[in-house]
């Protein structure tokens, strides 16, 4: 029987490690060595498995996604109703593990860096796609135009994320809260 390799095992470590170097140092401005020191490997083997500190950045960056879209994918599972997956995507869009400071700390690095990276773009875009697909896929039926609203909705919810991540007197169920307002003016569900 073949055993695992180290590879997954390593680049997993690596992964981990960028993420809490990220969050420890607020931005991308940490070295691979650091990254490296941190899953308890030396920085060739880093350069190795990753070529450098953007690679490792990205691959953090779709962890990081993956994980959002476990926390989406078993939202929308639940849900039952059109109404009921749009506040699935809110509900995940302000769980807490996406405000893990590390977390938040690599999403911001994520949009800082996609005004310059093109990779670190389309990931940004990938992410931002995927949310207006999700939304207008559960306002077809509760709006008049489903693209548009899912559009201003994942602004609104993108824009709501980076005032509750980093205003430490902001209250992400506030913030969650505004959201599903916002989806009870658009579908007309006010009361």
């Amino acid at each position: 029987m073949p055993k695992l390799g180290m590879e997954p095992i390593r680049r997993a470590a690596l992964v981990e490690a960028t993420i809490a170097e990220i969050g420890a140092a607020g931005s991308l401005d940490v070295t691979v060595g650091q990254i490296a020191k941190r899953a308890g490997m030396s920085t060739a083997l880093a350069h190795h498995y990753f070529g450098g500190k953007d690679q490792i950045f990205l691959a953090a960056m779709r962890q990081i996604l993956r994980d959002f879209g476990v926390e989406v994918v078993a939202g929308l599972r639940a849900a039952n109703t059109p109404r009921a997956r749009a506040e699935a995507l809110i509900a995940a869009s302000f769980a807490p593990s996406c405000f893990d400071p590390a977390t938040v700390s690599a999403w911001m690095t994520l949009y800082a860096q996609a005004t310059t990276q093109p990779d670190t773009h389309r990931l940004l875009r990938l992410y931002q796609r995927r949310l207006r697909s999700n939304l207008t896929d559960a306002l077809r039926p509760l709006s008049r135009d489903p693209r548009g609203d899912a559009e201003m909705l994942g602004a609104l919810i993108d824009g709501l994320y980076l005032r509750a991540a980093l205003d430490a007197e902001a209250s992400v169920e506030a913030a969650k809260a505004t959201a599903q307002r916002a989806l009870d003016t658009l579908t007309g569900a006010h009361a």
